[in-house]
């Protein structure tokens, strides 16, 4: 029988590095009925698929819980009304807590409250009212309930104050048993400074409660994965600061114990230690949000309140509650509550939120609007057509939240190194203890020898103290923690950054693909054409002399009732250019030839050149220049009047504004451009000619287009296929990126690795810039964070000491740790000023812009 597997994301509480990563993915994945787990640092989010026959959340819960982590939960109060005695109580809360996703639901019946325990993202607020409304009562949420949004920002903000309060403690407390270290090196600044406090007893007193006080969450974090046979980077942390405090306690104590005795007492270094890293986990919970910002913005897009029409009235009513169907009246200024269309009205919608376009989009009845853009000018009433999670808004956060959610391969390979690295450090720093206590210590040690940075000499440090020094600096120098950070801070800024502009990218590995890309193909028809054909050129003879409008009035006249995509075309060429289209008298269609008909007293037969051989009509003065058209792979419909030549009209499938402009920045990008069609070779080539298109792929049948993608492939080449996301499925299937172009507000059905919002081709332009920026981000965080480690760890273990008799102390290591993490997620906030070289605030330049468009193409052969 088929397992039915159903997805589910888990906000994680706990995490701080890769190897959590990997710990928590392990757990997951060691429970029957789960697959597919992805595991996300930056967002602390682990995405998996789960047999519901086979394992529980409850499981979930325990498996995280029994290595070291918890699962976040948020609360909710509900007003409920209609609660009369202790059963009603009773009644709530059952329904509540037979909700997956609720861990904890405790009602009121004297304030008629449900204060509600879930897990974000499992469970809605939608399910929990309607369980309520299914067991007889009425449930509201309080307006003071705080959203996923603001409970993202309230931990990040408490991480930030507890982080701040431990910073300043051991701020405070570690610069003073500095000065009390380095008393003797003060000089005249001793005077001001009680001789007592150089004392070791009295800096052990100091550097106790900065251990034992800030430092306490490294000891209890690690306590806690030990127990379940899981280590991380607090392991690292407890082992350095432990190891520096214990030995300076046991050596103040005891100082012939044989550890170093009392010039191997490092209260400074715990102190400092413990005040680095704390520093570096301040700096990290200030920044690390920032790397998420477009969903917080977009997610504040989300309107709160809709006004609706119900019996008769307007009435205000949460958004969330608006049903498909429902009249909803917008005025100016407001936010468009939900997605629908315009019944009644006039105006103009600012959409730039969303797709990018800058410029207002004007509307009118039986267009489309969009949930979250806001309305500018007219008043409107529109019928809701989408409402809920099934809004454009609601899609769009849904697939940035994924794509951010996922992982690309070059995060996998990063976190697998960095899971795998904490027990690694630890076996380097024994070995480096044991080194340096047996050989090294007697072969280079030099008692005059200091830390970088310091004037501390190290002659009365002994040979314990010098190797327990130099292998607690390689524990805290080793910590993982920039590359854990460094691609998925990026990749989340990147994901933002191409919504910002109207390009979805639908995962992590669909940036790295894109950034990796030689071959670009183009399907044809609506995608580098407008797929439609269009009067581009209208030839008038000398013989009858006829202006060409007024030939077109006579040819469209003659099309009126014509039903053929060419006569549209030239109806539709005339009403553009307002000619005044008559009915005619008559009309007769020749099939295969064209039509003839009779319109104002003349006698009109339009149609190809074997029709006019066929009637006599002689038109060799205009075949050369029907024949040139005809090379530019137009169609070209001859016009007699009256049974002479009266001119020649051409028709084609006109290219979409930037196509040319698009196909140039391609080629300054280093790409191969390539077109897909399945118009014949001549008519294909024309159009490549005046795009300027390197490779041409000619007559291909729609289900054929997959494997011409195939083929171009096993040359070894990177391809993305564009094309409407609905023909091309199969080709956006198989090429290594599929951008869906045009495909507008429902996003959620469109096959391709990116979707590009609005019918504007130079967006694969922007896609490719986003790609690029991202990926130079990742790449460089992960340089400067395996840099750091590659160098910081033979430094800290003492390599260079026998040629410069330096060493790093372990406060230094710490500090230096601090600076690689933040560093990254700096660098990835640059990505906020990325803007990409082509946008929507282009419009297209009259003059060489429309003659471009002139020279269009036919996806129509001749006779």
């Amino acid at each position: 029988m088929t397992e039915i597997l159903s997805e589910l994301t888990l906000p994680i509480a706990g995490m701080t590095c890769a190897s959590c990563v990997s710990h928590v993915e392990g757990a997951l994945k060691e429970l029957p009925g789960v697959s597919n787990v992805t595991v996300n640092l930056a967002t602390n989010k682990a995405n998996l698929s789960y047999d519901p026959q086979r394992v529980k959340l409850d499981d979930m819960r325990r498996a995280i819980e029994d290595v070291g982590y918890a699962i976040t939960t948020a609360e909710l109060t509900l007003d409920v009304r209609g609660m009369t005695c202790a059963s009603c109580v009773d009644h709530v809360e059952g329904a509540l807590k037979e909700l997956d996703g609720v861990t904890a639901s405790v009602v009121n019946l004297g304030l008629g409250t449900a204060k509600v325990t879930y897990i974000p993202g499992v469970v809605s607020t939608s399910a929990m009212k309607r369980a309520v409304r299914e067991v007889g009562y009425e449930a509201q949420e309080r307006s003071e309930g705080a959203d996923a949004l603001d409970r993202e920002r309230q931990v990040r903000e408490e991480e930030i104050k507890r982080q701040g309060r431990n910073l300043t403690i051991a701020g405070i407390i570690g610069l003073i048993v500095m000065i009390g270290t380095f008393y003797e090196m003060l000089g005249p600044i001793k005077a001001f400074i009680p001789e007592w406090l150089s004392y070791k007893w009295v800096l052990g007193l100091l550097t106790t409660p900065v251990v034992f006080g800030p430092g306490r969450q490294f000891f209890s974090n690690s306590w806690r994965g030990l127990k379940h046979g899981v280590t991380d980077m607090n392991l690292l942390y407890a082992t350095g600061i432990g190891a520096a405090y214990g030995i300076a306690v046991i050596n103040t104590l005891f100082p012939n114990a044989g550890f170093g005795g009392e010039g191997a007492t490092f209260f400074e270094s715990a102190a400092l230690l413990t005040g680095f890293i704390i520093l570096g986990r301040w700096l990290e919970a200030l920044t690390r949000g920032r790397t998420s910002e477009a969903i917080r913005k977009l997610m504040k897009l989300q309107p709160k309140v809709a006004r609706v029409m119900q019996n008769g009235r307007e009435e205000e009513i949460p958004a969330d509650e608006v049903e498909i169907g429902e009249l909803v009246i917008v005025r100016p200024g407001e936010s468009i509550a939900v997605d629908g269309e315009v019944i009644e009205g006039y105006s103009a919608v600012d959409e730039s939120m969303l797709t990018g376009e800058s410029l207002p989009v004007e509307k009118k009845a039986g267009d489309a609007v969009i949930g979250g853009t806001i309305n500018k000018t007219g008043a409107f009433k529109f019928k809701a057509t989408r409402v809920g999670k099934e809004t454009a808004l609601a899609q769009i956060i849904k697939l940035v939240e994924d794509a951010q959610a996922s992982k690309a391969p070059i995060q996998k390979l990063a976190d697998w190194v960095a899971g795998h690295f904490i027990l690694g450090v630890h076996m380097l720093a024994v070995a480096v203890f044991l080194f340096w206590f047996f050989f090294g210590y007697q072969m280079f040690f030099d008692p005059n020898s200091s830390f970088i940075l310091s004037p501390y000499k190290l002659g009365e440090i002994g040979v314990f103290g010098f190797s327990l020094l130099l292998s607690v600096t390689v524990l805290v120098i080793s910590c993982p923690c920039a590359v854990g950070l460094a691609t998925p801070s990026a990749m989340m800024a990147g994901t933002g950054k191409g919504a910002e502009h109207g390009v979805l990218f639908k995962g992590a590995e669909a940036i790295e693909n894109t950034s990796k890309l030689q071959t670009i193909v183009f399907d044809k028809t609506g995608t580098l054409t407008k797929g439609e054909p269009s009067v581009t050129d209208v030839v008038s003879s000398d013989q009858l002399s006829v202006v060409s409008d007024q030939l077109l009035r006579i040819a469209a006249s003659a099309e009126k009732n014509s039903e053929h995509p060419l006569g549209e075309a030239i109806v539709r060429g005339a009403e553009e250019r307002g000619l005044d289209v008559v009915e005619p008298d008559s009309f007769n269609s020749i099939p295969g030839h064209g039509v003839e008909a009779k319109a104002g007293g003349m006698e009109i037969l339009l149609g190809n050149r074997k029709l006019m051989k066929e009637r006599g009509v002689d038109f060799s003065v205009l075949m050369s220049q029907a024949e040139a058209l005809e090379a530019d792979g137009k169609t070209v419909m001859f016009v007699a009047v009256n049974g002479g030549a009266a001119g020649l009209i051409a028709v084609a499938d006109t290219l979409k504004e930037y196509s040319v402009e698009a196909v140039k920045r391609l080629h300054k990008l280093g790409l191969e451009v390539a077109m897909i069609t399945g118009d014949n070779r001549r008519t294909a080539e024309a159009i490549a000619r005046k795009v300027g298109i390197d490779r041409v792929l000619a007559e291909v049948l729609p289900q054929d287009k997959a494997e011409e993608i195939k083929k171009l492939q096993a040359q070894g080449r990177k391809v993305a296929m564009i094309g409407d996301g609905v023909n091309d499925a199969p080709a956006l299937a198989q090429a290594d990126v599929g951008m869906a172009i045009g495909s507008g507000t429902d996003v959620a059905k469109e096959t391709g690795d990116i979707i590009l919002i609005k019918d504007d081709i130079r967006d694969v332009i922007v896609a490719l810039e986003t790609a690029k920026a991202t990926m130079r981000k990742v790449k460089q965080n992960l340089f400067w964070a395996f840099v750091y480690n590659v160098l910081g760890i033979p430094l800290g273990a003492g390599l260079f000491y026998p040629l410069a008799s330096l060493v790093i102390s372990p406060e230094l290591a710490a500090l230096l740790m601090a600076v690689s993490s933040v560093s990254v997620t700096l660098n990835t906030l640059l990505l906020k000023g990325f803007k990409p070289s082509v946008g929507g605030e282009h419009k297209p330049r009259l003059g060489s812009g429309s003659e471009q468009l002139r020279h269009a193409t036919a996806s129509v052969g001749n006779d």
